[in-house]
């Protein structure tokens, strides 16, 4: 299966859904902090996440740009483990 960008835009803004973080970077030109995005660069893509009103971001699930593929992968990998921690699991 080929990952497109819709495909990892639909995992970002469902992890902004269920951690009830900003689906938007930026309103009215001023950041939202904690908003996770896409992030492209040197051909790759990566997830940044919003942690200051300034813009400044975090990589939360590793540095640097990968392909779309790893990027997905990692995504899914993400959430499973933010579900796995709120359905408090032993």
């Amino acid at each position: 299966m080929r990952i497109t960008e819709k495909m990892l835009e639909q995992r970002v803004e469902y992890l902004n859904e269920i951690t009830s973080s900003p689906s938007k970077s930026y309103t009215d030109g001023k950041s939202n902090v904690g908003n996770f995005h896409l992030y492209f660069a040197y051909g790759g893509v990566n997830l940044h996440r919003i942690c200051n009103e300034g813009g400044g971001i975090t990589e939360p699930i590793g540095s640097g740009c990968g392909t779309k593929r790893e990027l997905y992968e990692k995504l899914n990998s993400f959430i499973n483990g933010l579900q796995f921690e709120t359905k408090n699991y032993i």
